[in-house]
C-alpha cells in the first residue's frame, strides 16, 4: 500500500456481528506506520506478517517476544490475535494512557498458555509492564506457523484509533516504555497527554469542588434503621445477623430483628476522604455512605461489616489451593479463626466472614494435580498418589481437586465456627466460570458469595442459588468507561450517564430474585492511571484519585437503594433498561458476542 491507500473493511459475518474499520499506511522517515480505526460493534485489522515486517518468519517458536512501537488514541482494550494455520492464539491489550508512542515486549509464553503462578482469577491471568498490562485468557497454542497477526477491539468508543510501527520478533525482553518522555503523569497524578471535563488543574479547583459536595451531603431517606435494617419489618432478634426466607424470599436479618439488604462498596474503608484518614469513621466517608445509601462499611465505621478470614496466601501452593491434608494446613485455619474471628464474636456489627476470593483452578484440574504430584512431598501429594492407584483418568483427576477443595473448606469453616458461633459464614467468593462442584461445595456456607462481571448477574445468581441451596451475595461487580486516561473496567459502559444506568439495571435485576441478599460494587478509587501491582488501571471508582465522586453513578446508585427493598419485596418492577457499551448498543455479555 502506498501513502495514500486506505483499505475499508465491512463484512457481515454469517453470526450477523458487522466488523468494520480502517487501516491507513503511512510512509515516514523512521518507516511504515500503520493507522488503525476502529468503529462498528466488532472491530478487526488483520496484517499479513510481510504487510508488518518483510523480515518477519512464520516460524516464532525460537523466539520469546513480539515487539511492537505504537501509539492509541484511547486507553480502550483491544486484543491482538497470532494467527496460525493450527488455530489462533489472543492476549487481552491494555495500553497505560494514550497519544504517547511506547514500546511493548510482549512475551510470547502468553500466546502459547498461562503460567502457574497466582492465587486467585486476577493474580492468575493479569499479567503487568511499565507501559501496559495483560489478560491472558487465551485461546492458546503453538506459534510454529503463525499467517497472520489481527488486532480487534469490541464495541469501540468515538472511532479510536491505534498506530502501529517498527514490529519484529526478539530473543530478548527489549523492554516496555514509553518512548520519548519518562513523565507521563501531570502532579496530581493525572494522564498527562490528555484533557477531559473534569481534569484537576489547581489545587484551588479541587479544593472548591471537594467544600461544594461537602455542603450537599446530608443523609438520605432509606428507611434505615441504626444497623441499616429496614425498620419497618421485623424478624427473629437474635442480637447478631443471620439469615431467614420470608414468603419466599431471602433477607438478612440484622440484630435487632428488621431485614436488611447488603449495600457496599470493597475498599471503602481504606479511603477515609481528604478530611480523614482510614481510622474510626472518617467524617466525610460516613456522610457519603449515609447520603448515598451505603448500609455496609468497613471496620472501625461503626456501621455493619464483614470481615475476609482467608488462611494466609503463602499457604495457596497449587494454583490457590493448599496442601488441605496436611497438620499445617489445619494450623493454619486455627491460627486464622483464632486471630480474627474469635476477637470478634461478640461484636454485633459483624455480619459474617468471607473466607476466601476466586479459586483460580476451574477448568485447570489437570494442572492442579500436575503441580501437586511434580512438587515437593506434601500430605497431599501422598492423599493423591493412593488415589491414583485405583484409577488414573481424567475425570478421576477432576473429582481428586473437587473433594480436595471440599475439604479445604471443611477445615476452615469447622475452625471459624469454633472460635466465632454467632457469626455466618459468607463463602469465598467464587469468580469466573464455577462448575456445579464448587457451588454443591458451598453448602457448608451459611451464604453463597459470588463475583459476577456481567451487565447482569441474574443467570448466575440463580445458578448459584439452585446449586448451593444458599442465598446468594454478590461480593463484586463494576462498570466502567474507557476514559479520563484509564481503561474501562471488566465491564464497560460508553460514558458516565451509562455507567450509572449499568448500577441500577445490574442490582435491580439481581434484586428481583428470591435467592438476592445484596451487592457490593468494586471498587471504591479508580486505580492508578499506571496500573496497580497487576497492572489493573480501571475506572471503576465512585470517586476518582483526587477523592471526587462521580455524579451520574452516585445519583444511579442513591435511585437504587430508595427503590431496593420494594424491588426485592416484589412491589416494584425492576429498573430495566440496559446500559450502553457504545454507541453500536451492548453485547449480551463482555465476555464474548
Amino acid at each position: 500500500m502506498n501513502s495514500k491507500n486506505v483499505l475499508a473493511i465491512g463484512v457481515l459475518l454469517a453470526g450477523g456481528l458487522f466488523y468494520s474499520g480502517c487501516v491507513t499506511n503511512n510512509q515516514t522517515a523512521g518507516g511504515s506506520i500503520q493507522r488503525l480505526v476502529f468503529m462498528g460493534v466488532k472491530s478487526e485489522q488483520k496484517f499479513s506478517l510481510k504487510e508488518l515486517n518483510p523480515d518477519m518468519p512464520s516460524d516464532w517458536s525460537s523466539y520469546n517476544y513480539l515487539v511492537l512501537e505504537m501509539r492509541t488514541s484511547t486507553p480502550q482494550r483491544f486484543s491482538i490475535w497470532a494467527d496460525t494455520a493450527n488455530g489462533n492464539r489472543r492476549i487481552m491489550f491494555q495500553p497505560f494512557g494514550q497519544n504517547v508512542w511506547l514500546r511493548a515486549s510482549v512475551p510470547l509464553r502468553y500466546f502459547e498458555g498461562r503460567d502457574q503462578s497466582g492465587f486467585d482469577l486476577a493474580s492468575t491471568i493479569n499479567r503487568r509492564t511499565d507501559s501496559f498490562w495483560m489478560s491472558v485468557w487465551g485461546p492458546f497454542g503453538d506459534l510454529t506457523s503463525v499467517q497472520s497477526l489481527s488486532f480487534i477491539m469490541d464495541y469501540p468508543i468515538n472511532k479510536p484509533t491505534v498506530e502501529i510501527r517498527s514490529v519484529h520478533l526478539s530473543k530478548t525482553d527489549e523492554g516496555s516504555v514509553f518512548l520519548g518522555t519518562t513523565n507521563v503523569l501531570d502532579q496530581f497524578k493525572q494522564w498527562a497527554y490528555a484533557d477531559w471535563p473534569r481534569k484537576i488543574k489547581s489545587r484551588a479547583q479541587l479544593d472548591q469542588e471537594m467544600a461544594d459536595e461537602s455542603k450537599s451531603l446530608k443523609p438520605g431517606n432509606f428507611g434505615y434503621d441504626q444497623y441499616g435494617g429496614y425498620q419497618n419489618t421485623q424478624a427473629k432478634a437474635t442480637g447478631f445477623f443471620h439469615v431467614e426466607q420470608v414468603d419466599g424470599k431471602w433477607w438478612f436479618v440484622d440484630p435487632i430483628g428488621h431485614w436488611f439488604l447488603s449495600t457496599s462498596v470493597n475498599g471503602i474503608g481504606g479511603r477515609g476522604g481528604r478530611d480523614g484518614g482510614a481510622g474510626a469513621q472518617p467524617s466525610l466517608l460516613s456522610r457519603r455512605m449515609d447520603d448515598w445509601g451505603f448500609n455496609t462499611g468497613g471496620q472501625g465505621m461503626n456501621r455493619p461489616y464483614i470481615i475476609m478470614a482467608s488462611v494466609p496466601r503463602e499457604t495457596n501452593m497449587f494454583l490457590g489451593m493448599p496442601d488441605v491434608y496436611s497438620d499445617e494446613f489445619a494450623r493454619s485455619a486455627e491460627q486464622t479463626a483464632v486471630g480474627t474471628c474469635a476477637p470478634r464474636k461478640n461484636d454485633p456489627l459483624v455480619i459474617g466472614y468471607f473466607i476466601g476470593n476466586e479459586p483460580p483452578w476451574a477448568g485447570r484440574e489437570p494442572e492442579v494435580v500436575n503441580l501437586i504430584l511434580k512438587g515437593p512431598e506434601t500430605a497431599t501429594q501422598i492423599k493423591l498418589k493412593e488415589y491414583l492407584q485405583a484409577g488414573d483418568t481424567p475425570e478421576r483427576r477432576t473429582n481428586f481437586v473437587n473433594v480436595a477443595f471440599a475439604k479445604q473448606l471443611e477445615v476452615v469453616c469447622g475452625a471459624i465456627r469454633q472460635q466465632d458461633p454467632n457469626h455466618m459464614i459468607l463463602g469465598t467468593r467464587f469468580g469466573g466460570d464455577v462448575p456445579d462442584a464448587m457451588f454443591q461445595a458451598a453448602r457448608i456456607f451459611d451464604v453463597c458469595s459470588i463475583n459476577v462481571y456481567e451487565y447482569e448477574p441474574t443467570k448466575q445468581v440463580e445458578r448459584a442459588y439452585r446449586i448451593s441451596g444458599r442465598p446468594v451475595l454478590i461480593g463484586e461487580f463494576h462498570f466502567g468507561v474507557p476514559a479520563d486516561g484509564l481503561g474501562a473496567g471488566l465491564v464497560q459502559t460508553m460514558n458516565q450517564v451509562e455507567r450509572a444506568k449499568g448500577y441500577r439495571y445490574y442490582v435491580e435485576q439481581a434484586a428481583a430474585l428470591p435467592g438476592f441478599l445484596g451487592a457490593h460494587w468494586f471498587a471504591w478509587g479508580d486505580e492508578p492511571v499506571l496500573g496497580r501491582m497487576d497492572g489493573e488501571n480501571y475506572n471503576i471508582g465512585f470517586v476518582d484519585a483526587m477523592d471526587r465522586p462521580y455524579p451520574e453513578l452516585v445519583a444511579g446508585a442513591k435511585a437504587t437503594h430508595t427503590r431496593l427493598f420494594d424491588v426485592h419485596s416484589g412491589k416494584v418492577a425492576p429498573f430495566s433498561e440496559r446500559p450502553k457499551a457504545s454507541s453500536a448498543g451492548t453485547p449480551a455479555s463482555p465476555w464474548g458476542l
